[in-house]
């Protein structure tokens, strides 16, 4: 078993959630969204987002506009839906519940069974 597959499907398993995390404060346009995920550690290239942000459009979880942009072609800029910040909301909840209870499982010293 190779330890690169194994970290890439745990980076695959949070990546929906990190991009709706990204957007929940404001619009934004690819560039900028893989720019937060590289700066986090998270190696995302275009060929994997793009279709990724396309299924979270087609599930009603984002919108997205075009703008006009003063360096080059419009850009298209992604936001949350209303189903997207509910959505976001409770992956939240579910994350901190994860988190915590991997934190247990590996952090807790090994019971004796006696």
């Amino acid at each position: 078993m190779k330890i690169e597959n194994t970290k890439a499907q745990m980076r695959k398993g949070v990546l929906e959630y990190c991009i709706l995390s990204v957007l929940k404060d404001e619009d934004a346009y690819v560039a900028e969204i893989l720019d937060t995920l590289k700066d986090a550690k998270l190696l995302v290239v275009e060929g994997t987002i793009y279709p990724l942000l396309t299924r979270l459009k087609n599930a009603g979880l984002l919108s997205y506009r075009w703008e006009e942009s003063s360096s080059g072609p419009p850009r298209k800029y992604y936001g949350l839906t209303e189903t997207g910040k509910l959505f976001l909301k409770e992956l939240t909840s579910t994350w901190e519940e994860l988190q915590t209870a991997v934190t247990i499982v590996t952090t807790q010293k090994k019971k004796n069974h006696e």
